[in-house]
C-alpha cells in the first residue's frame, strides 16, 4: 500500500477535520513565510537587531 495512504488512514479524522472545518492556517504560513524571505534577504548583513526591526517594519 502506498505511504500515502497510510498517512490518511492513521490520521483519518484530522484529514477529515482539515477537508471540512472552516479554520485555516494560511495567514499563520504567510507570516512564516514574509520572515523567511526578509531573513534570506539579509543574510551576511547585519545581526539580528536589524533584521528584528525589517520584521517590525514590514
Amino acid at each position: 500500500m502506498d505511504p500515502f495512504l497510510n498517512g490518511l488512514d492513521q490520521d483519518h479524522d484530522a484529514a477529515i477535520a482539515g477537508l471540512t472545518l472552516p479554520y485555516s492556517n494560511g495567514p499563520t504560513e504567510g507570516v512564516n513565510a514574509k520572515t523567511k524571505l526578509l531573513a534570506r534577504q539579509m543574510y551576511g548583513r547585519d545581526r539580528f537587531r536589524l533584521l528584528r526591526h525589517r520584521i517590525l517594519l514590514a
